[in-house]
């Protein structure tokens, strides 16, 4: 049985400077009680990898607002304003990934792998101070792998074993954060025995996943 903890046991594992990644696509699929309870905290200097930066009042853009975060590995910002205005002052550092780059990055770094080629960015503002292959005549940009120190995943489903199920579009990022990080705490929205999931459903297998908390 995986450890069933509280969101503030979960905040708790959380420290200063860590680098953290954090699930969802605009708070859809988003393990919003732990992030929630992490926007109270006084936790700072994070390093956030996500999707997106969500919204000033919802999801991992609290943080942001809070000024709790000090560079962020993103694809998307344009729905919260307090993250264009803290980069154009300087008080926030923004490495821009194309989303599916940044998907591939995730999967490399939880693979192991050295990075991905992509010819995505080629030519742009994206492929400054990078590695540019040419392989049988095509330039592709060497994108490096991402890890965190802490992964903090939503899903629909959890057993007691941490295998998880997602609903829909909840997946998203999820299951590739949860490969990616030396330390992965799943929020689930309902909590099963063991042996309950149907193992064709099943996306996230329990060996990922570190603890449990019931969102």
């Amino acid at each position: 049985m995986k450890k069933l903890i509280s969101v503030e046991e979960a905040v708790a594992k959380v420290k200063d400077g860590m680098t953290v990644m954090i699930g969802g696509f605009l708070s859809n699929g988003t393990p919003n009680a732990i992030v929630n309870a992490l926007a109270q905290s006084e936790v700072k200097n994070l390093i956030l990898i996500v999707n997106d930066t969500a919204y000033p009042d919802k999801g991992c853009g609290q943080l942001i607002a809070n000024k709790q975060v000090k560079k962020v590995i993103v694809s998307h910002i344009g729905t919260n304003p307090c993250t264009s205005e803290q980069m154009n002052s300087g008080e926030l550092e923004i490495e821009f990934s194309p989303q599916g780059t940044l998907a591939e990055r995730i999967r490399s770094g939880g693979a192991g792998l050295g990075g991905v080629l992509t010819p995505t960015g080629i030519g742009t503002l994206v492929a400054e101070g990078k590695q540019v292959l040419n392989i049988d005549g095509k330039d592709y940009l060497l994108e490096k792998p991402l890890r965190a120190d802490v992964a903090l995943i939503g899903a629909s489903v959890g057993d007691e074993s941490g295998n998880l199920v997602y609903k829909g579009t909840t997946q998203n990022f999820n299951p590739l954060m949860a490969t990616a990080a030396d330390l992965v705490i799943a929020e689930v929205q309902e909590l099963v025995e063991t042996g309950d999931l149907y193992p064709e459903l099943i996306k996230t297998p329990g060996i990922f996943v570190d603890f449990l908390v019931k969102g």
